[in-house]
């Protein structure tokens, strides 16, 4: 198979940067090595779009932070994904950590982020009354918001696929070789060959770039455990609330999501296992107790799933973007850790300018369309538009998951979109169906039963995230 471009890894920036270069008349292939696209890092992150004054100025994460926040509204407008402006606050809890806001105050102004303030105590806690008694002050950055990572990612990669892009599951690159005219990549899934290929695999991506040569990337596994907290706890707070930032990263954040929950975390360890995301007890502890340092309203107890999350970082500590010195066809995006989802739809369209900037002819795709088609949601709709959907598809009317309002006619949308849901997973992250306060415990064997219909698949072989995760051995008499 031959293709324009070839895009390792179906994460946010592969997901995002696929849909960029479907605007042109190119053939291009997304490769994941999972079941499904949002599988790595960005399914397990806060969903922040930081405003972009804690990244050093003059790095590639300070660059890409302010131009991607600056374009996610609009992104998010497009592709029917929901998006909240609501701010962030960096919030000193002794007077020793003061001088700290002061700091990334001036850092976000060399890096050009509008709309920062300072806040005394008096100040802050008219916007947050619920914060810690010790809070004395705090940063005010307004052009933070909050999205739901995957949310985003699911919705590109079904615009791309939508344009034209061809998405590729199970397909883990195993050897790379460099040709006369294209790249040749031996995946599980069979050979690819392109013209230019894209390194986006995340945790993997030092892995990739060294099958051609490429020894510039150096990722060391970064873990983060969060817990996320009822929708019965409220609204707590309504901005996104960061403690003062260690060497580690930004610390443990309490935040709303844009799906009406809290969330907190993450803790930052260096790991050696790329792809284990298990919670450890030692882990949640820490949640638990720098969370209530920030709002003393915020509980575990409160909690109804708790994960772990993996983040590429480079040891160089910033993002690696641009062609390779082993060959400028193949280009990195590498080391993408937080900021990496703000800076995502600057960093998608910078790379697919390196690579249409080199055709001297290249058309645009006169069929693009910018727009994902809108998604019914049963619980977003009025009486009326339920009614009306009910009308047009019963299943619209029939509730699967009770804890979010998910309907079957949802489920089903879900599975057959582009490139759609293939396991359980794949539905809950499209649908939120198994997302609530019972985590799947009573939608879960009827989410089973029709992705089995709709695949045309025995029960027993209906998997939670794909290959090793089988729910059900044998088929129930």
């Amino acid at each position: 198979m031959i293709y324009d471009v070839a895009i390792i890894g179906a994460g946010v920036i592969g997901a995002l940067t696929a849909r960029e270069f479907s605007r042109f008349k190119l053939n291009v292939a997304l490769l994941e090595a999972e079941n499904d696209v949002a599988m790595g890092a960005t399914k397990a992150n806060s969903g922040i779009v930081h405003a972009g004054f804690d990244a050093i100025p003059g790095t590639l994460k300070a660059k890409f932070n302010v131009k991607g926040t600056a374009m996610m509204p609009e992104f998010c407008k497009e592709l029917n994904v929901p998006y909240k402006n609501n701010g962030s606050l960096v919030v000193a809890f002794s007077e020793e950590e003061l001088p700290v806001l002061r700091e990334l105050y001036e850092r976000g102004i060399k890096n050009d982020v509008p709309c920062m303030e300072l806040l005394n105590r008096e100040e802050l806690i008219a916007l947050e009354p619920n914060l810690a008694d010790n809070a004395c002050g705090a940063l005010l950055a307004k052009t933070a918001g909050i999205v739901c990572p995957y949310e985003l990612t699911i919705a590109a990669a079904e615009n791309a696929v939508s344009n034209g892009v061809e998405f590729f599951r199970n397909s883990k690159v195993q050897a790379i070789s460099s040709e006369k005219e294209y790249i040749e990549l031996d995946t599980t899934c069979g050979k690819f060959r392109a013209k230019f290929v894209v390194n986006a695999a995340g945790t993997h991506s030092d892995e990739v770039a060294a099958m051609i040569g490429d020894h510039s990337v150096s990722i060391k596994p970064r873990s983060g455990e969060y817990f996320i907290l009822d929708k019965a706890v409220g609204n707590v707070v309504s901005h996104t609330i960061f403690q003062c930032p260690t060497e580690y990263g930004k610390g443990v954040l309490v935040a709303p999501t844009v799906d009406g929950n809290i969330l907190l975390g993450p803790t930052s360890k260096d790991v050696e296992d790329r792809d284990c995301t298990a919670t450890t007890l030692e882990g949640l502890h820490t949640v638990k107790a720098l969370a209530v340092k920030s709002c003393e309203k915020v509980s575990s107890r409160n909690a109804i799933t708790s994960f772990t999350g993996l983040r590429a970082h480079d040891e160089n500590n910033d993002f690696i973007i641009g062609p390779s010195q082993a060959d400028p066809r193949f280009i990195n995006a590498a080391g993408i850790e937080s900021p990496g989802l703000s800076s995502a739809p600057a960093i998608a369209k910078y790379i697919a300018y390196i690579v249409t900037d080199t055709y001297d002819d290249l058309q645009p795709n006169e069929t693009f369309k910018p727009a994902r088609t809108d998604v019914f949601r049963f619980r977003h709709a009025t009486d009326e538009e339920r009614q009306e959907a009910i009308k047009r598809n019963p299943a619209y009317g029939r509730i699967v998951c009770r804890c979010e309002s998910v309907t079957e006619g949802e489920i089903v949308d879900a599975i057959r979109a582009p490139a759609g849901a293939r396991d359980v997973d794949g539905v809950k992250r499209r649908t939120r169906a198994g997302m609530g306060r019972c985590q799947g415990g009573f939608c879960g064997s009827k989410v089973v039963e029709i992705l089995a219909r709709e695949l045309g698949e025995e029960v027993n072989e209906i998997t939670k995230f794909g290959k090793g995760s089988k729910i059900l051995f044998e088929k129930t008499k």
